[in-house]
């Protein structure tokens, strides 16, 4: 299973990322899912997150059966489902946006399989940047992760905070990008606290990889968002922004521009 190839489009977040690590900064990376709240104000979501600070923007593709997330999340998906969001449109959306920060493609198998063996060149063609396939460990289908790591897209993996030493280095050599940390197991969703042994499960992958590390699932709130900052090298904000846009778009940034304000505070 090869990594990602060296290209213009998956460069962009290692070269994001080189760019905040020379400035000192962490990276901010929310999560949206696209078609939510409805198609017409993904554009407006994606483009205000940019401006609220967004380092790398993850776009969900809508999936009938997102079975690691949880209830806000899967509620999002089956509301752009309705609204007719295929992967198509996903990338339509993209392309519409014109972001000038790298967009990773956040999905399960089954969309990207069916959408045809051209499905990540079209991607990159659109404006992603990466892709992020929450159902395929490492190992468990060989064709279909070289079909991933050799295209144009990185390729970002998932590690599981009970992953063992041995595995994280394997998991991070088969991927390209950064590396997500799953911060507790279990489906995505707020919560009220961080787990306590985060700091050294972080430790653990750094030693395991160079690539950039960081850390999702359970992130709500500023102060949260500060703490992982001091661990790691992104936080990544989903079902908290999910929830947010929901209500409306502009509380949707409003959040994120709080969360980019306190990983900043000196």
């Amino acid at each position: 299973m090869a990594s990602a190839l060296a290209t213009t489009s998956s460069d962009a977040i290692a070269q994001r990322f080189a760019t905040l690590r020379t400035a000192g900064r962490k990276a901010l990376i929310p999560y949206v899912t696209a078609g939510f709240p409805d198609p017409a104000r993904t554009g407006d979501l994606l483009q205000g997150l940019q401006a609220c600070g967004a380092d790398i923007i993850e776009v969900g593709v809508p999936f009938s059966d997102p079975m690691a997330d949880g209830p806000v999340i899967q509620a999002s998906s089956q509301a752009a489902l309705e609204h007719g969001v295929t992967f198509d449109r996903v990338l339509e959306m993209i392309a519409a946006a014109r972001l000038d920060i790298p967009v990773v493609l956040f999905s399960y198998l089954n969309p990207l399989v069916a959408a045809g063996d051209d499905a990540l060149r079209r991607a990159a063609d659109a404006g992603a940047h990466g892709v992020l396939v929450t159902d395929l460990p490492v190992g468990a289908d060989p064709e279909r992760e070289d079909w991933l790591g050799g295209g144009p897209l990185a390729f970002i993996r998932l590690v599981a905070p009970t992953t063992p030493v041995e595995r994280m280095r394997l998991i991070a050599r088969n991927g390209s990008g950064f590396v997500y940390l799953i911060s507790r197991l279990g489906v995505t969703g707020t919560r009220d606290d961080l787990p306590p042994d985060l700091s050294d499960t972080v430790a653990r992958l750094r030693g395991a990889t160079d690539l950039p590390v960081c850390v999702g699932f359970g992130i709500s709130r500023p102060e949260q968002a500060r703490i992982v900052a001091g661990m790691a090298d992104g936080v990544i904000v989903g079902s908290a922004v999910v929830r947010a846009s929901g209500e409306g778009v502009d509380t949707a940034l409003a959040l994120v521009a709080g969360m980019r304000a306190a990983i900043d505070q000196p």
